[in-house]
């Protein structure tokens, strides 16, 4: 099983390789610079090279690199539009430095431009992108809070068939959940993954953000809990862990660091859901 965790880069990428083993992880995801703030990655030759030798010796499964929580795909703004675009370059870029397969982003709020306006925005700034072979844009799920787009399928599938790139999805749980796929029972996870696999395609699932919820289901509320004690539940995760369909899909947690649990507990809750 391929499952790890977003671990820091402090000091240096090569950090993440044994952090993301400290917590019990093969594979894993990363931000290269501070999510908040528009700042294109810094990472030296020596650096990188650590970076791809740890992971090569000693990880299993891919590395994710996120996008910062800044880009805005969908926006009809000019200026936010160049920052987003130029921002994904330098994570491409980055990921390629990295020989990392992966750069996972949001598809933002269309802020007024409507749906169908948004969705073109997000698939025309994406091929504006000089995207590295070897090197696979990943569209996130969302939860579908106000104007973002990205909280049903039909809009991944939308951005992945008018884009000219070749794009794959990442399908974060919770926020399926909050956006109303109920993903607590296994009926409601069986359903899901089969609309999933209707609507987008389950080859274009590369990999899963393993998130429970603090929320109700549909709720569009984004807040992650500890696997299996959320509202999403122990059922419902035992039933996607492990779901045949999603046997070979690197499984990523971006769980809280709360009451004692961080990490590393969520990683062997994981391993214990496993059959």
């Amino acid at each position: 099983m391929q499952v790890g965790a977003h671990v820091s880069v402090a000091g240096g990428v090569d950090n993440a390789v044994e952090r993301e083993l400290d917590v019990g992880g093969n594979c894993g995801q990363i931000f290269t610079t501070s999510p908040q703030v528009w700042q294109h990655p810094d990472i030296g030759d020596d650096e990188a090279a650590a970076f791809r030798e740890g992971t090569a010796a000693k990880l299993d499964g891919p590395w994710v690199i996120h996008s910062s929580y800044l880009v805005n795909l969908c926006t009809p703004k000019d200026d936010l539009r160049r920052k987003s675009i130029e921002s994904m370059q330098a994570e491409v870029d980055a990921a390629d430095a990295l020989d990392i397969d992966y750069v996972n982003v949001h598809l933002g709020a269309h802020t007024g431009a409507g749906v169908d306006g948004g969705l073109d925005n997000a698939a025309s700034a994406l091929d504006e992108l000089d995207i590295p072979e070897g090197v696979t844009v990943l569209i996130e799920s969302d939860a579908g809070s106000g104007t973002k787009l990205g909280g049903e399928f039909e809009h991944l599938a939308e951005v992945i068939d008018r884009s000219e790139q070749e794009l794959d999805v990442c399908l974060d749980t919770a926020h399926a959940f909050a956006a109303g796929y109920d993903l607590s029972t296994e009926e409601g996870v069986n359903e899901t993954i089969a609309e999933f696999d209707d609507v987008v395609g389950l080859d274009h699932l590369k990999c899963i953000h393993l998130n429970d919820s603090k929320h109700e289901c549909g709720t569009n509320k984004d807040e992650h809990a500890h696997i299996g004690e959320g509202l999403i539940g122990e059922k419902g995760m035992r039933t996607l862990i492990n779901h045949d369909d999603l046997a070979d899909v690197p499984l990523v947690l971006e769980t809280p660091n709360e009451d004692g649990k961080g990490f590393a507990w969520n990683i062997d809750r994981v391993q214990e859901l496993r059959d």
